[in-house]
């Protein structure tokens, strides 16, 4: 009885404040992004308090970055005033994301200046990387606001209002209120709603609305570096209608009020993709709606991060609902948060008619191929990779094939698409996997909510759809260690991994993006177009001959390092029984290395096993 009343003291006490700061009316930030294309913002915030010691806190995990990433060292300027005088603050000494002031007597609130500096061009990251380029500028609430240490993050209000440059134009998922000449000011939020709905700003914006008329509205809002980039191909935009239509015949619900995809294209911004509730924050490069190759690249990012509207923000795992953004994140289920939405992002990709379905397969091979390369699942069981998320996203790519990197993503993929056709052969081709994202995502159409799952939770929705041992199944695939990648899934849906001599499109469409020579199923080595060894595969030839990552390919076969000249040296391999000599550099010394490989190009592709009807064909095709 005395915990009890003790608790319902504290919630008394938490609620009156809560009930005092809401007749003092709702916080309010400008944030100026009048010199966004110099890489400075200016921030202005006005948070109601009480006289007496305040603590603010500067957001820490960030939703859907799964880390600790709040990029607090491009903060400066900061100042604190209230009552007509400047402020003495500090920082905490523990946690770096804590200031503490004195707000004086007849003060009812505290004025908050900073600036955010912006990094430069091209420097890679998720929301911490650039950001801005010249033409347009990405706003994300969390890297300019502080809020009360006491404040719950859903019920605390923030008006927000933002300063365009002149000619520029913006979108947003945040409610508008009205705009006085380059200011656009927007209705109160919770904190929470606030930093789920960044405001995306250019010179060069266009809004297109798609999708079918009925249900929520859903846009497009792209802003670009030039006027060219924003010239969609009518084809292009009828595949984002096909998107939104699927993705409502998949989950049968929708869990927004408006759904708005932001997408920059620029070369100048960090490329990825980051959900949210009712909007998603893609970057891609420059000419991605008009350039083949790069469409091909790219339009993935759209069906995966519309996924995560149902699959990470509708639909989470109970260990990333937290009271505030500086509570530690527990991330042991991102195989569903991120690997299921991986896997319902790559079919939905072709459903809407972004790939066809050889592209699909091209973009499987690569994955398939990718997971027969990690050695680390020898080691490191694949729930690991994502209790470590927060360590592996910012993990060096050299040695990623033992270390292994966040395969909750790819071996994700390969997980599900086995779920999915374990549930069709259970059921005699009855159900699918639909069927379980229509009763476990699915519920009543309407405003952002959030329901919180765990482990058995996602086991009893799969045995409502196909009863099985679905709990010995996931333990398994998710908890132990395992030398072979989960290929059950492919082999029942009709298809093996196989290689050919030549590079499928999308694999040259990749190597071309990312300036690669990727040798990896043939010398085990990823090399750049420099001839630096980016990583080596465990037990192929590279590896047994001595190279290690950093190394540089000076020479091959007594010629001078070329993509051309090792491309043929490679192939010229099965006409020789010598080794092919190789000379590296590493750190300034010269060293000669032999690889004993006679087997030519080898490049992945999915061939089709004879005799097995093509399921994978099934899941890949449109619904009704």
């Amino acid at each position: 009885m005395r915990r009890m009343f003790a608790a319902c003291s504290v919630v008394l006490v938490f609620c009156a404040l809560g009930a005092r700061g809401a007749e003092r009316g709702p916080a309010k930030i400008t944030v100026d992004l009048r010199e966004a294309p110099r890489r400075i913002l200016h921030v202005h915030m006005a948070i109601p308090a009480s006289a007496g010691p305040l603590t603010l806190y500067y957001p820490k995990w960030i939703p859907g970055e799964h880390g600790p990433n709040g990029p607090i060292t491009d903060v400066a300027g900061l100042k604190f005033e209230a009552g007509g005088q400047t402020l003495r603050w500090q920082r905490d000494p523990a946690d770096m994301f804590a200031f503490h002031c004195q707000v004086p007597d007849a003060a009812d609130g505290v004025n908050v200046a900073l600036d955010f500096l912006e990094p430069p061009a091209s420097t890679s990251g998720f929301t911490s990387g650039s950001s801005v380029s010249d033409k347009l500028a990405v706003l994300n609430w969390n890297q300019v606001v502080l809020y009360p240490s006491t404040a719950n993050i859903h019920e605390y209000q923030y008006q927000a209002s933002v300063i365009l440059p002149a000619h520029w134009k913006s979108g947003t998922a945040l409610p508008p209120d009205r705009q006085e000449g380059n200011t656009v000011h927007f209705k109160p939020v919770g904190l929470a709603t606030l930093i789920d709905s960044p405001v995306l700003a250019g010179r060069y914006f266009k809004e297109v609305a798609i999708g079918p008329s009925d249900g929520p509205p859903h846009f497009l809002e792209l802003a670009c570096d030039s006027a060219k980039g924003l010239e969609m191909p009518d084809h292009v935009k009828k595949h984002f209608d096909n998107l939104v239509a699927q993705t409502g015949a998949l989950f049968g619900a929708r869990h927004y009020r408006s759904y708005r995809f932001l997408i920059s294209l620029s070369d100048h911004v960090a490329h990825f993709g980051e959900e949210h509730h009712e909007c998603t924050d893609i970057r891609v490069p420059e000419r991605s709606f008009i350039d083949d190759d790069l469409r091909k690249l790219h339009m993935e990012v759209m069906a995966h991060e519309f996924v995560h509207s149902w699959n990470g923000k509708y639909r989470r795992p109970a260990g990333l609902v937290t009271k505030n953004f500086q509570d530690p994140e527990r991330t042991q289920l991102l195989w569903v948060y991120e690997g299921l939405t991986q896997y319902l992002g790559t079919i939905l990709t072709a459903r809407a008619g972004f790939w066809t379905p050889e592209v699909a397969r091209e973009y499987l091979a690569t994955v398939v191929q990718g997971q027969e390369n990690q050695r680390g699942r020898a080691w490191r069981p694949l729930e690991d990779t994502a209790t470590a998320a927060q360590l592996l996203y910012a993990a060096r790519p050299d040695w990623t094939a033992w270390r292994r990197a966040v395969d909750f993503y790819d071996e994700g993929t390969l997980l599900w698409l086995d779920v999915d056709t374990r549930i069709r052969q259970q059921t005699n081709g009855q159900k699918s996997l639909d069927d379980f994202c229509r009763l476990f995502h699915g519920g009543q159409t309407g405003s952002p909510t959030v329901v919180p799952y765990r482990f058995d939770d996602v086991v009893s929705a799969l045995n409502i759809v196909a009863p099985y041992d679905w709990h010995t199944f996931l333990d398994h695939r998710v908890h132990d260690t395992a030398a072979e990648p989960p290929l059950d899934g492919l082999h029942r849906g009709g298809w093996k991994l196989g290689y050919s001599a030549q590079r499928t499109g999308y694999a040259r469409a990749r190597d071309a993006e990312g300036k690669m020579v990727d040798l990896s199923a043939s010398l085990g080595l990823l090399l750049n177009e420099q001839g630096v060894v980016m990583d080596i595969i465990p037990r192929l030839p590279g590896d047994k001959s001595g190279i290690g990552p950093g190394m540089k390919v000076v020479s091959v076969r007594g010629r001078q390092w070329s993509t051309e000249t090792v491309r043929a040296a490679v192939a010229d391999s099965t006409k020789t029984k010598e080794p092919l000599q190789l000379v590296l550099d590493n750190d300034s010394y010269l060293h000669r290395h032999a690889l004993d490989y006679h087997g030519g190009p080898r490049y992945p592709k999915l061939e089709h096993e004879n005799g097995k009807p093509d399921l994978l064909g099934q899941i890949l095709k449109a619904r009704p």
